[in-house]
Formats: structure tokens, sequence, C-alpha cells
């Protein structure tokens, strides 16, 4: 390579370096340069290595992939691997998940993105082809012709690394001034240093080219810069005005995939009432603890609604490492730190008191942890595998402030969200809603008013035997109906939350239900730091609506009254039923007790179907991928070759069969990474040069070449058609001779032997004699017959094997 293919290199690569850096409000830390550069120095290595080698198309493309698996371990996800440096099974299938599915984690997750470990394959995977691609045409395709037009295209691959940091990035670009500057400088300069016209000039008249070519350069480089600078700044569009794919994506994690937890209340408050659940430290009096927020609401059931639904609703769930997202609505009350002991409690919802600003979940692996998603607009956490017994969770979080007067919210109105759907709300809690809102104009009194009614009004009951009355489980609208239909009141907070969460939406207000635990502290027991123990009895749901400029306001409608008053509660009277005869039993009664039953065991066969472990799927996919990209290439190399030797071998006349012989012993030569001579080169003159290089191999002998040379033209030349006897001897020799040569090469030389594929000469040895038999004078015939050229385009009079009429 010459200085000025070094200097491309050198270019290019610092180009893409500049595009690089763009990635850089995508990660939180440093793991994304480190797999930026070591992927772009991989893949220029491989193409100088590749350069140096005189590898082909596919022995490049093997020995890019082959640096990319071994060394991708330790640049893009050195956690995975043995000493951050040696390749597991782990960290070659996230260097393969990564390349598929890290550019939509790295596009749906939260910025900076921190888990999963495989995003910062994205910057890895793209300076590796970028720097494979530009250095392979730097090195190979831009020196064939020194053109401006062609070295501009050298450009095009930092140029998208630039613009895949823009995209993938955030709407605060990395210095974005500066860089293009940069960027544009270098990339000017170099196309007018790169292609100068001043070497063929002499030493005076160069030097001073060169100095007016450097001076204009600078000249239009600097002009660029200033105006590109001052336009930037004056057009350059605000921060949330700017296109960037993440915004335009939405997350695919959609917790409406699990249950409501408020369709389990009755599982906590009937069944669990006794039961621990967890510990909790750190808790202040009166204060909840928050499991899952719901805003839409169906005729049945509360549910999260959904980023798909709702922009500002309770499913935009987000993966979180080391920092939270701020909350779009909040006034801080102050910080408070708590800790949970799990116990009997399973579910995937993290018990949250405020909006965490961290939360450490001891004993848990980083694997474990891509499953935590938070929602700064709620303060709701969840683990996608689920919290279990023994599990410790440490959670800091600001709270919202919660001590203001009526008299202070009488004049704010309720914040504009577009929270999720509340539909199918039944007549009759829209007529109470307006019944209970009173004459109340603002929206705290009328909400004020709603809660004090049912608080007051309402009895409770969780439907045990110990209550004083029966009160069914469930929120959808028949329940709701049933609620305000009856003599009374009667049920518990997964009722009285939703009635007045359907309230507030029937009177135009956005709310939503909270389903949480409220244990009962007291205040020397949170100074001191006491574990609190939390069991299914404290349970408990509540309403939070929000207002302008201040925060979501809680408000906690069930009423605490559990003695229902008897003649609101009527008995009901049994009624005498009259003696009716039975008629006689059936003869045939044990049919008549015998039903058909239908058994549907699909269900069974599906869970008792063989399914593969997860270990050997990692296995496989790490030790086949390897496999695949050694194996395909070979098999598809190797079957051209026999399809090649076969065409030969099988032409329709003997002479062209003995002359495709030789022209394989070319190929075969030339695969074995021995040069040969021209294509217009006569067999005797070819094997006169590869005389030397052939003669040291055993059985070959010093002169097995020219013997084999003679032979085929004799079959190629004679007047007679050689027969199948000839032609089987010529293919003979040549495969002898293929035989001895290989064995003497080194193993090295003879597996990349395997890879090559070397294009046939045979056609374009034709080509050039046949253009150097048509000059004037050289056609016609000899000794009173039209010559014939031979399958190598050779006549006799062109080979100086025989001698000439």
């Amino acid at each position: 390579m010459t200085a000025r293919n070094w200097t491309d290199v050198a270019v290019h690569a610092l180009l893409a370096l500049i595009g690089i850096i763009g990635f850089a409000t995508s990660f939180h830390q440093l793991g994304w340069l480190l797999a930026g550069v070591g992927g772009l120095a991989v893949g220029t290595g491989a193409a100088l290595a590749a350069r140096a080698l005189r590898l082909g198309a596919v022995l490049t493309a093997g020995l890019a992939l082959l640096g990319y698996v071994l060394l991708g371990s330790a640049l893009a996800v050195p956690s995975q691997a043995i000493a951050h440096v040696v390749p597991t099974m782990t960290s070659i299938a996230s260097l393969g998940i990564g390349a598929v599915w890290g550019w939509s984690d790295l596009l749906t997750l939260r910025p900076p993105v921190e888990l999963p470990d495989y995003v910062t394959v994205v910057p890895y995977l793209s300076a590796w082809l970028v720097g494979l691609v530009g250095t392979t045409l730097a090195t190979r395709w831009l020196p064939r012709k020194r053109t401006a037009p062609r070295a501009a295209l050298l450009l095009i691959g930092p140029a998208l690394l630039y613009l895949a940091g823009i995209l993938l990035g955030t709407e605060q670009p990395y210095h974005p001034g500066a860089r293009g500057a940069a960027f544009a400088a270098i990339a000017l300069t170099w196309l007018g240093r790169r292609h100068s016209t001043a070497e063929s000039m002499n030493v005076g008249r160069r030097t001073g080219m060169l100095r007016r070519r450097l001076a204009g350069t600078a000249i239009v480089v600097g002009a660029a810069v200033l105006v590109g600078a001052l336009t930037g700044a004056a057009l350059s569009p605000r921060p949330d005005s700017r296109f960037v794919l993440r915004e335009r994506i939405v997350p695919p994690f959609q917790p409406v995939q699990f249950a409501g937890p408020l369709a389990g209340f009755r599982q906590y408050s009937k069944l669990e009432v006794d039961t621990p659940l967890f510990t909790v430290t750190g808790l202040e009096p009166d204060e909840l603890l928050r499991l899952s927020t719901m805003d839409s609401y169906d005729g049945h059931l509360w549910t999260v609604a959904g980023s798909r639904i709702a922009a500002d609703g309770s499913g935009s769930f987000v993966l979180v490492g080391s920092s939270y997202p701020k909350p779009p609505l909040l006034t801080p009350g102050g910080t408070q730190t708590i800790s949970l002991k799990i116990a009997a409690y399973d579910d995937v919802w993290i018990p949250t008191v405020g909006y965490p600003t961290s939360l450490t979940l001891q004993g848990m692996t980083r694997e474990q942890l891509v499953g935590l998603r938070y929602n700064a607009a709620t303060g709701s956490a969840v683990l996608l595998p689920g919290l279990g017994r023994g599990d410790t969770v440490t959670e800091t979080a600001v709270l919202q402030k919660t001590d203001y007067d009526d008299a202070t919210l009488r004049g704010v109105p309720t914040a504009h969200l577009a929270l999720g759907p509340a539909d199918h709300i039944p007549d009759i809690v829209a007529a109470k809603a307006t019944e209970f809102a009173g004459g109340a104009s603002s929206p705290i009194e009328q909400l004020r008013n709603i809660e004090q009614t049912l608080h007051t009004q309402g009895f409770l009951s969780h439907g045990t035997a110990s209550d004083s009355a029966a009160s069914l489980a469930g929120h959808g609208a028949d329940r709701m109906e049933a609620l305000f239909s009856g003599s009374a009141m009667i049920g518990d907070a997964e009722q009285y939350a939703s009635a007045m969460a359907l309230m507030a939406r029937s009177l135009g207000y956005p709310a939503r239900v909270v389903m949480g635990f409220a244990p009962a502290v007291t205040g020397a027991e949170s100074s001191a730091g006491t574990p609190i123990e939390v069991t299914g009895h404290d349970v408990t749901a509540w309403v939070e609506v929000p207002f302008q400029g201040v925060g979501w306001i809680p408000f906690l409608p069930t009423p605490t009254q559990t003695d229902v008053p008897q003649d609101q509660v009527p008995k009901p009277q049994t009624q005498p039923q009259p003696q009716l005869r039975q008629p006689p039993r059936s003869q045939d009664d044990e049919n008549d007790l015998v039903t058909d039953v239908q058994i549907d065991d699909s269900d069974k066969k599906a869970e008792d179907a063989f399914e593969l472990p997860g270990w050997a799927v990692g296995v496989g996919l790490g030790a086949g991928i390897p496999l695949l990209l050694i194996a395909v290439p070979l098999w598809v190399v190797a079957s051209l070759k026999r399809r090649r030797a076969r065409r030969r071998r099988s032409a329709a006349r003997h002479r062209d069969a003995a002359a495709g012989a030789w022209d394989e012993l070319l190929d075969r030569t030339v695969e074995l990474g021995i040069a040969t001579p021209g294509v217009a080169a006569t067999r005797r003159r070819t094997a006169e040069a590869l005389r030397p290089l052939l003669a040291p191999a055993p059985g070959a002998g010093s002169d097995a070449v020219l013997t084999l040379a003679s032979r085929t033209d004799e079959a190629v030349f004679s007047d007679r058609e050689p027969d199948d006897a000839e032609v089987d001897a010529v293919w003979a020799e040549v495969a002898a001779t293929v035989d001895a040569v290989r064995a003497m090469l080194p193993w090295w030389r003879r597996a990349l032997a395997r890879y090559r594929l070397a294009a046939a000469s045979r056609w374009a040895r034709r080509v050039a004699v046949l253009a150097a038999t048509q000059r004037p004078g050289s056609a016609g015939r000899v000794d009173g017959r039209t010559r014939e050229l031979g399958p190598v385009g050779l006549s006799p009079e062109w080979d100086d094997t025989r001698p000439r009429a």
C-alpha cells in the first residue's frame, strides 16, 4: 500500500469516529464508545488484513465475521465474557441478538440506555460495517482510478454513521456544531488534497501548485464552516421539534398483558387477610404504598391503558438503569427511602411510595434486572419475572406534596391529560355524581363532596362471614349499578374507588384508580425504623385527580362504618312450599346419573409436548452460527469447482475436453496461490513459467508440466480427433500434478485454496488471440485449408510448440 492509501484509510476512520460520537446521548456509560471504536478497528483491520493476504470477497467477509464474533465479546458485551475478554455462549448470542433487536430496543427504551447489555452491539455493528466496507473500497477499488467523484463515495459510510447518531439519539444532539464543522472541514480538505494533478509537474511548479491548492481549499473550507455555523445557529430547530426516531416509535412493552390488580382485590382482603405479604421499613404514618395505577375502564374492569391508547396514560413503562425519568406533573414534597422484604407476595407489581428515583433489587442478576420497567407518570414499577420470597427492594423516592387545603385548590383547574378511555359508565353513576357534587362549582369542591358522601353514607363490607352485610366482589358496570340501586351503599375499597373515579370521569375530570396498601404505622415505629408487617388486611384503593401546576391529589372515598342498620338490610322471608309427590325413579337409574363428558386434553398435550431447553438453544446458536459461516462458503465454492470441472470434462469434442484439462490445471494452480502468466501466453510458455514452481513437488517431476502442455497441444491441434483414452490420460496427469503441488504446500494455504474460486481464463485467452488474428494478412487459408482456431484460441501458427507451416 502507498502513503496515499494509508491517508485515505486514516481520513475515513477519523470521519467515522466523528459519527460514532453522536451516540453519546443514547447511552448512559462509556461502554458504547469502546464498542464503537472497537468495531471500527475490527472492521478496518479485517479489510487491511484481507488486502495484505489478497483474499477474495468471500474470504474477506468470512475473516471480518470471525473478527466480529471473537472480539465482539470483549468490546461490545464485556460483562458477559470470561474475564471481560474470552467469549462465552451468552456473549456470542448477544452479538447476534443485538444485531437484530438492538435497534428497536435502543429506540423504544428511555435514554440514556443502560440495559439490556446487547444494546451496545448497535454502535459496534455500525462502526464494524462502515470500517470494513470503507477500508476495502479505499485500498482496492479507489486506487484503480483516482477521481474526485470516486473518492467522494468513501464519505457515504461515515455520513450514514453520523446520521444514525442523530436518528437514534435524543432531541438534544451531542455538540452538533463542532462535530458538523469538523466533519465538513476534514472531508473537504481531503477531497481537495486527495486528487491533485501536481504530481505530474516538476518540483518547482508542483510546490507552487500545491501551495495555491491548499490555500484555495482552506478558504473554501473556512467559508463553508463559517456559513454553516451562522446558518445553523439561525435556522436550528428547537430541541422539541427535532426529528428523532424514538419520538415516532411506540415502546413494545404493554402491561395490559398482566391482569389488573384491582380484579384480585378480594384475593387479599378475604383469602390472604392474615397472610404476611412483606415487611416495610421507613414508612411514615398514614402513608400509602402504591401497587398499580389504572386509568382505562371498559365496563368490566379498570386496567392499565397502555401507551398505544393514551399518551399520558398509565401504560408508558420504560426499561431503566441507574437514571430514572422525572414525573411530568409533580410538586416535590421531600424525599424518602424505604426497604421491602418480600414474604408471600408474588406479583409483578413492585410496591412503591411516591415517585422512585432509584430501585435496588438485591441479589438479582443483571439479566433479571432487564425485566424492570418504570412509569414516571404514575410512579408504578413492574418486574417482569415477578417478585418472590426473600427478595429485598430498596427504594428512594420523591414525594408528592399533599398538604394543600381546599381553599388553596379552589381556583385551580384540573390538568388536561390524555388518559385511557372510560366507557360504559352506568347512567345511575352519572346521575349520582351530579347529585353528590351538589351546588359546588370548583373541581376540588365537587370532588370533595363526592368523596365525603361516599365516605359518610356508605358501609364497608368485604363479603366475609364476619361482615354484617353481604357484598359482592367486582367493579363492573352491573356492580356499580347495584352499589347505588340498593337501599344502602355496601362494598369495600374496590367498589368505592371505582365508583368515585367513574363519577369524576362523568363530570369531565381526569381521574384514575390506584391500588395499594395502607399499613398502620405509628410515629414511634417510623422513627425507630421498625419493620412493619403488611398483610392482605391492609389492601386498599383510592382515587387520584391531577390539578394544574400542583400534581395528583389523592381522594379516599372508602367508608369505615361496618354496622349496616338492620332496617336497611331486610332478611329474605322463607316461603313454605307445598308437599308434592315425587315421580318414581327410572329403571335405568345408572344411565340417568351418568352424563357423557367431553374432556378437552389439548392443553395437556400441549404441556406434554417436548420443548427444547433454553441452554440448548444458546449452545446451538453459539456453535451453529460459526460453523455455518465456515461450512456454507466452503460448500458453495466446492460445488462451483465440481461444476466447472464436470462441464470441461464433458465437452462435446474430445479436443475441447483436453483443452479443458489444461484450463483446470491453471485454475487449480491459481487457487493454490501460484501466479500464472498472462492470458495470451501459450501452453509452452506457461509450462516453462510454472516449471520452477512445480518442480519441487514430489511425483510431479521437473518436466511433468512441459510434458502435459505438449500432450494437450497434441490432442488439440492434431489432425485427428483424440480418443477417450488420450483425454482420460490428460485429465489423470492434471489431477496427479495438482495433488502433488497441494501436498508440498503448508496446511493453511491448502485451507485457503478451498475457499478460492479462480475465474476460467480460457475464454479470455481466446478473445485475446482472436483479436490478434484479425490483423491484416493474418486471416486466410493455410495449405489450402481454412485455419481453425483451437479451443484456447491458438492455431498451430500461433503455438511455438509445433513447427509452423
